[in-house]
């Protein structure tokens, strides 16, 4: 078929066909379980952590979500946020080197916090909110590691750790940057969240302009088509 046949309609429809694909695309590469933001202050209080549970099956629902928090730089006032729909089970176990805080030594921390009860359905997400007191200083980063469960009982293991100057594991663990001391509260989530989401905004920054790209090509589409229906008229 010639470039002089294309139909407006056909066009539109190879255009629409093409966005499609770019968007499955972006939501495909970024379907795993995150921590929002990306980054806090070393040693910050009086913060919030968002896990956001992606449902990645087409059949079945997400209908448990565990989240183990690392005992060995432990994340010290755990607080879960009330989830519609859910049921938070917070375990806590005996750390093996106790933890000075400025209210006494604790001995104990949060290790695992369960949800259960509530569903994501296909092509959905949840954000589960959970608040900490303190954060560790003497670690660059904390790995919380995730298991996800189905209604059809397939469990996914989001556990993976990047070792250095490797590419992302297919099934990446959460993963929480700290970093040196900043002059900005980290008690503010809205400043935290700003800092964290740069990888985010420059992702999404590339994905607009591969939209933008096809939006280009289909108005190109359609002037050819005008041009050349006017020259045959």
């Amino acid at each position: 078929m010639s470039a002089a046949r294309i139909t407006p309609r056909r066009a539109g429809t190879v255009t629409a066909a093409a966005l499609a694909s770019v968007l499955l695309a972006a939501g495909v590469a970024e379907a795993h379980v995150t921590v929002h933001p990306e980054s806090y202050a070393k040693g910050a209080t009086d913060g919030v952590l968002t896990f956001r549970v992606p449902n990645e099956e087409d059949h079945a629902y997400t209908s448990k979500v565990q989240v183990f928090l690392p005992t060995d730089h432990p994340v010290l006032g755990i607080m879960v946020h009330p989830q519609n729909g859910w049921t938070a089970k917070v375990t806590t176990t005996k750390l093996k080197t106790p933890v000075k805080t400025d209210d006494g030594t604790l001995t104990e921390a949060a290790s695992e916090i369960t949800f259960t009860g509530g569903r994501i359905a296909a092509g959905q997400y949840e954000d589960f909110d959970v608040a900490f007191g303190e954060l560790p200083e003497d670690t660059g980063q904390l790995v919380f590691k995730t298991l996800q469960t189905y209604s059809d009982g397939k469990v996914v293991r989001w556990i993976g750790q990047p070792a250095s100057g490797d590419d992302e594991p297919d099934d990446p663990a959460p993963v929480l940057k700290l970093t040196a001391d900043d002059p900005t509260p980290a008690a503010a989530p809205a400043g935290a969240a700003s800092a964290g989401a740069s990888d985010s905004t420059a992702r999404g920054l590339g994905t607009a302009g591969l939209v933008v790209g096809v939006l280009g090509l289909a108005a190109a589409a359609f002037a050819l088509v005008r041009s050349r229906s006017a020259g045959r008229s």
